[in-house]
């Protein structure tokens, strides 16, 4: 039997403020256990939460970015359950009245756009984390920091269509989270930084046969901490579970870890229903209202985004949408194609450069834009050297590698290295002679109409110059001095 998967996306995401959702502590990461704690956010008796106007500003920015419906009036509600990280014996949620229902986003699959639809986006509060000594699994002790609590989150819920679902296949779940990660960090309100837990996934999975509009029973998958560990993740519980099915044996409907060094899920605990959880409105929180002219307010100060901005790319500086989507990725890496832009004007030979010398560089090195050594007015000038012949681009990949590493400008490498560019034709005319003494066969060749030759000849001045000679005035001089002396 053929079989298809059904997923569903569940994606928290902190929102970038200084303090938490319901109490003025600090959302500072890497603070000492337990530092950004009070007795509002550790759950102690008698205190009442305040709701953080900012995190619900930053909630309003990515529903309307998402297209979603902004509801004018949101419940808090409390999701009663134990865990030794959660203070209270309860997360505040929402639940039936979520802060934005609907919206989309926009991926590639196979060679089409197609949206994935979102289902809600509602605000809750960050539980705390359990830091075990030892492995999880044989942990000679467990310790609970608080500092997580409170922190707020904006959870997105994308949309498991059941006759045609939205996300079909581990590979379309990685490029709906990639997409969202990117326009969460235009928008400026969540950093994305998955390592840090600050954009975090949970993936629900089912299997059904081919054809079927009903749903397969589903398993819910979490401890994912990167793009590719969702896509992996995905790919090993698709296949245990259409190898379930085909053993005859009932998929279990329960929550999965998935373990990254040995690529395999494992159960967790049963997955929980909603009832489970006995929502209820919270009674310390007034209803959330909200009006229009808050949220019209809101979208005209929208950034431009990234899918506006990638056809802006390809409009504006003619580049192939291949060139623009990957540019557009980051708001700072298509600031930085910009500026150098700015410096020199040539789009497509700037697109070419960060795509392949500079992003090669960040990849290796795992950086960021922001963190790298090389500034778009240095790119832009280094561009320039070569177009006016002050330096091959032989040489250039070297002054590039130079600039990345020091931060160096590219006249300064230049010259300290000696590297400019030979134009003189008595100088080069004196190599090329040289070279052709050492190589008569090949100059033999070349005169019996061996045309390939000459590019080996051109190869080894370049060599002799160390590749500072003008590759066209080579080439001219080279064929110049053959064919007289011929």
């Amino acid at each position: 039997m053929e079989y298809e998967a059904v997923i569903g996306l569940e994606i928290h995401a902190q929102l970038l403020t200084e303090s938490k959702i319901f109490c003025g502590c600090s959302t500072r990461f890497g603070a000492e256990p337990n530092e950004n704690t009070c007795p509002v956010c550790a759950g102690m008796p008698g205190v009442l939460p305040v709701l953080n106007r900012k995190v619900v500003e930053l909630a309003i920015r990515t529903a309307v970015a998402l297209q979603g419906q902004v509801a004018p009036r949101s419940v808090f509600a409390r999701k009663n359950y134990f865990y030794p990280d959660l203070p209270k014996g309860y997360q505040i949620s929402q639940y039936e009245a979520p802060l934005s229902l609907g919206g989309y986003v926009e991926i590639e699959s196979r060679g089409t756009t197609r949206r994935v639809g979102i289902t809600r986006i509602h605000l809750e509060e960050d539980a705390g984390k359990l830091v075990y000594e030892g492995t999880m699994e044989k942990a000679d002790a467990g310790f609970v920091d608080l500092n997580r609590t409170g922190v707020p989150l904006v959870e997105i819920v994308s949309e498991p269509d059941f006759t045609e679902p939205d996300i079909r296949t581990p590979e379309e779940a990685g490029a709906f989270l990639r997409k969202l990660r990117s326009i969460l960090r235009y928008l400026g309100v969540c950093d994305g930084n998955m390592e840090q837990g600050s954009l975090r996934c949970d993936a629900n999975v089912s299997v059904r046969p081919v054809g079927w509009e009903g749903l397969g029973v589903k398993t819910e998958l979490k401890n994912m901490n990167s793009f590719r560990f969702v896509e992996r993740a995905l790919e090993y519980e698709i296949e245990r579970q259409i190898a379930t099915r085909d053993a005859g044996r009932e998929v279990v409907q329960e929550t999965r870890l998935w373990d990254p060094a040995k690529n395999v899920t494992s159960s967790m605990r049963s997955k929980e229903e909603a009832h489970d959880y006995r929502y209820f409105p919270d009674p310390d929180l007034v209803p959330c209202e909200i009006d229009a002219e808050t949220v019209e307010a809101i979208r005209t100060r929208l950034p431009e985004l990234p899918g506006e901005k990638e056809n802006r790319f390809v409009e504006e500086y003619q580049l192939p949408r291949a060139d623009a989507r990957t540019l557009t990725a980051t708001a700072e890496l298509a600031d930085f194609f910009e500026r150098t832009v700015a410096g020199f004007p040539q789009a497509k030979k700037v697109s070419n450069w960060i795509l392949t010398e500079l992003l090669r560089e960040l990849n290796r090195d795992d950086r960021e834009i922001d963190r790298c050594e090389v500034t778009p007015e240095h790119l832009a000038g280094m561009l320039a050297m070569i177009e006016e012949g002050s330096i091959s681009g032989k040489i250039a990949k070297q002054v590039f590698e130079e600039m990345y590493r020091t931060g160096k400008d590219p006249q300064t490498i230049v010259k300290e290295k000696g590297w400019t560019q030979i134009q003189d034709s008595s100088e080069l005319s004196g190599v090329i002679d040289e070279v052709l003494r050492k190589h008569p066969d090949e100059v033999a060749k070349y005169r019996a109409g061996k045309q390939k030759v000459f590019g080996f000849l051109v190869g080894q001045v370049m060599k002799a110059t160390r590749g500072q000679a003008n590759p066209a005035l080579v080439n001219e001089l080279l064929r110049k001095i053959l064919q007289s002396s011929g």
